[in-house]
């Protein structure tokens, strides 16, 4: 029975660490891609350049036809993914060029680069009339594949799209027709090429063997890089089969990050990725994350000049853009509150810390008489009956400070402290409202953690020499509780580090880690790293922090 229950309290244990291992990876992916959306312009500059280089090419006055044909075919390429308006010109004057030329294989080639980018594009009507135009014994074998799968993308989609069920089943036959007669050309390819691991893939896909899917997707994967249109590709279609195959929604949600990542570098216009992770998110309820990529593919495809796109994009980003504007609105509300209560909390803050400062006037106060009393014994030893009594007063006014010192003390930190943690919040919350793009002068200030860092020191250097005014020999009383090797040095310029504060609030009688971590600002678990790490470093390890308390 007890071997039964440790066995599941480790499997348990072994799914939590999963989960949290996979949330922090899909976090770190997160930042990746909003730091890579920041670096777009740069990745487009690119190839804007590129392009550039190769239209110089054309230039030259005794370039021949066959030539600019050529230099085209590489512009249609940079440009296919890129600008859908760019990318038809350049075919169109291939065709052009083609017919000047009388070349059969040039007209068939650039035919099927146009139904291919109207297909892409979302005009799957337009796509097919130009593949109908073409006569299929004239065209070049190399290109029978190209022309094939032409066919099928635009069946597939116009399947996908069709709510009649009679043109449905027509299509779903055209498709399969034209997928049969491409998996032949394909079969004729190496088996290890893109082309035909995808063709497996897909295959293993539709027989439910999803295992030996994603091992032929892992080996396609392989063979491309990050940062290219292939790799983007293949990772959503991963993505694809793990959350409509297998329901993996983490999976899912990595390779759809990994695929905008590779659309932004690769400079992809036309994606899906970053819309199908939009809407991921918003219905996760992360309607800020969702309302800036949902944005985002919006300006790709209205940039590329995708018709498909932009009826996907339209069916999603007006429920996000209400969502998130009506967050803005409960956000600005709660922001214009934080912003009373800061201040009300601030004139409470500065009337406490006089107060704070006349109660250490007190402590002085109560230790000159301390020392008066002592001089007193000297001069009135003859009188020890009265002696006595003074002595018993006086330790009682001592004792009755040091409660005064150490409450008032740890009064002052927690203040100071709750202080900083509402000035953050404020920080947090501004930068949030900020990116409303409604008061930019202010995003630009509360972005800033300079604030918060200048408080955070000050309030250490105000402890330290506040603590130490009160305890002048702490230092030196705390490694005399260590071992020789374990001493804590302070370094120069500093009063206290810290391992010393901890101790030091510990004096106060804070003993709680998550009291003290919220003082410091530190995490819970470097504070009990830290006490861990001196306790065994300790003289008498379990006496050690009760000793501590004990330093006069």
């Amino acid at each position: 029975m007890a071997k039964t229950s440790i066995f599941f309290t480790l499997f348990f244990l072994s799914i939590f660490s999963n989960s949290i291992h996979a949330n922090n990876e899909l976090d770190s992916l997160l930042i990746v891609l909003e730091e890579e959306m920041l670096n777009q312009k740069k990745y487009d500059n690119l190839k804007e350049q590129r392009i550039d280089n190769l239209k110089k090419l054309k230039s030259d006055n005794n370039i021949t036809l066959e030539n600019q044909y050529f230099i085209n075919n590489k512009i249609i390429l940079e440009y296919e993914y890129y600008s859908f308006d760019n990318a038809l010109f350049y075919i169109e004057e291939n065709i052009s060029i083609s017919e000047k030329l009388n070349n059969n294989y040039f007209s068939k080639e650039s035919s099927l680069k146009l139904a291919k980018l109207l297909a892409m594009s979302g005009r799957f009507k337009e796509s097919i009339d130009v593949l109908n135009e073409i006569y299929r014994a004239n065209i070049p074998r190399e290109l029978l594949q190209e022309y094939y799968f032409n066919y099928q993308r635009c069946y597939s989609e116009l399947n996908y799209y069709s709510i009649v069920k009679t043109t449905k089943q027509k299509y779903v036959n055209l498709f399969q027709a034209y997928k049969d007669s491409l998996n032949i050309e394909i079969a004729k390819l190496n088996p290890n090429s893109l082309h035909a691991l995808a063709l497996a893939e897909e295959h293993y896909r539709d027989k439910k063997e999803y295992v030996k899917a994603l091992e032929l997707n892992t080996k396609r994967l392989s063979q491309v890089k990050l940062g290219t249109r292939d790799y983007s590709m293949i990772a959503f279609e991963r993505s694809y089969t793990y959350y409509d195959y297998l329901n993996e929604r983490t999976d899912q949600k990595k390779y759809l990050i990994l695929s905008a990542i590779s659309d932004i570098k690769a400079s992809v216009k036309d994606n899906a990725s970053l819309t199908t992770l939009a809407v991921i998110l918003f219905e996760e309820g992360y309607v800020d994350k969702a309302h800036k990529y949902i944005s985002f593919s919006f300006d790709d495809a209205k940039f590329y000049n995708s018709q498909l796109r932009f009826l996907n994009i339209s069916n999603i980003l007006p429920l996000i853009s209400k969502s998130y504007e009506k967050q803005s609105t409960i956000q600005k509300t709660k922001l214009k509150q934080s912003l009373i209560f800061i201040s009300v909390l601030f004139v409470i803050l500065i009337g406490l810390l006089f107060y704070i400062f006349d109660q250490f006037k007190k402590l002085k106060i109560a230790r000159n008489k301390l020392k008066s009393a002592n001089n007193q014994l000297k001069d009135l030893n003859n009188q020890l009956s009265y002696t006595n009594k003074d002595l018993k007063r006086l330790y009682e006014e001592l004792s009755a400070s040091d409660r005064i010192k150490e409450q008032y003390i740890g009064t002052f930190l927690n203040l100071y402290s709750e202080y900083i943690n509402k000035l953050d919040v404020y920080r947090k919350m501004v930068v949030k409202h900020l990116t409303t793009n409604k008061t930019n002068a202010l995003l630009e200030f509360t972005k800033s953690k300079q604030v918060i860092e200048s408080e955070l020191k000050l309030f250490y250097s105000n402890f330290d020499e506040s603590f130490l005014h009160i305890y002048p020999n702490f230092v030196q009383d705390m490694n005399a509780l260590l071992k020789d090797d374990k001493k804590i040095v302070v370094k120069k310029g500093e009063l206290l580090n810290t391992e010393l504060r901890i101790y030091a609030l510990i004096r106060l009688g804070i003993t709680n880690s998550s009291k003290i971590s919220k003082i410091l600002r530190y995490s819970v678990n470097t504070i009990y790293n830290y006490r861990v790490k001196n306790r065994n470093g300790a003289i008498n390890r379990d006496e050690f922090e009760n000793m501590v308390k004990k330093i006069p």
